[in-house]
């Protein structure tokens, strides 16, 4: 029985109170202009995109030992629970309220919604109703700081994880989101294309992971070399599965509306996610081991990775490329990481991190206007440097960024809930010592 603590408790019914006070009651809610086909295929993209979270859970829960399957899993569903009340509160505005020098959204823009329902169409999105887009950019929200979990598995305080969470969101999150997305943001400005989060999701969740590793140290286990086998193979195909399916929406749902480009995307998606699984296990075969479900699956996630920033730029025999660079790349840094001293429990670095950096550099390499009329620089492979050099400096700019506010974030975390779990709580799993609940073998 742990130390009853309130302040949680109070903090939600103070924004439940909020909610009554400032129901936010539309004037006129806004349908002129507005697509049925659009507004029906987005609403499908919302929901699954949400799915992708649980398909997380269970990735993420089959890849630790067996006394730490539920809270990994966990970690990924009360994401679903705290940032969707945050981007009610102030996320949504802090990413895509008006511009405070194209760095943040300023946090009173859409408070607690207000505007929202009856607010105009976003700018990029003028065939769905804001409420619908503002919806569909929440589950991008949810499930980036879901990632970062994998990194800190099997060690990490429960309620100080939580904490993090909305810390990474409002400060680490949000800016990005405005600076890629937003038309006033510092990288939308300067030409950056990411069609779907490989830089806001992916690269701010893969560096946010390594801080997070670095910070918190080594777990006993991994110091001794006694780490226990994954705990179940089946979840992980499973979550992959989710996640393959889910990830139509993530990327076919970015073109935001139901369009050819909508297709193209969903089609590079299909492809670089086959061509990236193939590529782990064949990578695998030519040093020697024997083709497994857990690289095949590994591999097909980061090829979904590398192509989500280029999806609805580049063409789809071109994401075969994508996805088999990324995923040797990727399998190469995790075989890299086996042999130092980081403990990056599930190698999100080597796989989200360096998946998002390697597709942020193929979009610079191969993004064409033949594919999305939205491109103004074309790729470095079309004869053009600019697009290629914008997206360089914005990937030093953004790893920087993302790591050292995630670090910063990790250390005021600790301050006020200490991070690491105690070495009798690690030994015991966190299932029992963080959630008394535990995973009965069959």
């Amino acid at each position: 029985m742990q130390k009853p603590n309130y302040i949680p408790l109070i903090i939600l019914l103070a924004v439940s109170l909020l909610g009554v006070f400032l129901p936010s009651v539309p004037a006129q809610i806004v349908t002129e202009g507005l697509d049925s086909g659009d507004t029906a295929w987005m609403l499908v993209a919302s929901a699954m995109v949400l799915l992708m979270t649980p398909g997380l859970a269970y990735f993420y829960g089959g890849m630790v030992n067996n006394k730490n399957v539920i809270s990994t899993m966990l970690q990924s569903f009360i994401a679903m629970g705290v940032i969707s009340v945050l981007w009610v509160v102030v996320g949504f505005s802090m990413a895509f309220g008006d511009s405070i020098g194209g760095m943040i959204g300023n946090p009173t823009s859409y408070f607690m919604f207000n505007g929202v329902l009856e607010g105009k169409p976003w700018s990029l999105a003028p065939t769905i109703p804001l409420a619908l887009f503002a919806f569909f950019q929440l589950k991008f929200a949810v499930i980036a700081p879901a990632l970062v979990t994998g990194s800190m598995a099997e060690r990490i305080n429960f309620r100080s994880y939580v904490l993090f969470m909305i810390l990474f969101s409002l400060f680490v999150y949000a800016p990005l989101a405005h600076w890629t997305w937003h038309p006033e943001g510092l990288l939308f400005k300067m030409g950056v294309l990411d069609f779907a989060g490989g830089t806001v999701v992916h690269m701010s969740a893969g560096w946010a992971a390594l801080a997070g590793a670095l910070y918190l140290k080594r777990r006993k286990s991994h110091i001794e070399a006694s780490v226990l086998p994954p705990a179940n193979i089946p979840f992980v195909l499973l979550g992959t599965g989710l996640l393959w399916f889910g990830w139509f929406g993530f990327n076919a749902g970015s073109a935001v509306g139901a369009s050819a480009l909508a297709v193209s995307a969903f089609a590079t998606t299909n492809t670089a996610a086959g061509a990236a699984g193939l590529a782990w296990v064949l990578f695998d075969a030519a040093k020697g081991k024997k083709v497994s479900a857990l690289g095949f699956c590994i591999g097909a996630v980061v090829g979904l990775v590398a192509i989500t920033p280029a999806a609805g730029f580049v063409t789809i025999p071109v994401a075969i490329f994508i996805g088999t660079i990324s995923s040797i790349i990727s399998n190469y840094i995790a075989h890299l990481r086996t042999k130092s001293a980081l403990d990056d429990t599930l190698d999100v670095f080597p796989c989200h991190g360096v998946g998002g950096m390697v597709g942020m550099i193929m979009t610079g390499v191969f993004a064409t206007s033949g594919v999305n009329s939205g491109v103004v620089d074309q790729g470095l492979a079309y004869g053009e440097t600019t697009l290629f050099m914008n997206h360089m400096i914005a990937l030093v700019l953004v790893s920087a960024f993302a790591f050292a506010m995630s670090f910063v974030l990790l250390k005021v975390t600790d301050m006020i809930l200490p991070l690491r779990v105690t070495e009798e709580d690690e030994k015991v799993g966190l299932d029992i010592s963080q959630h008394d609940e535990f995973l009965v073998e069959a």
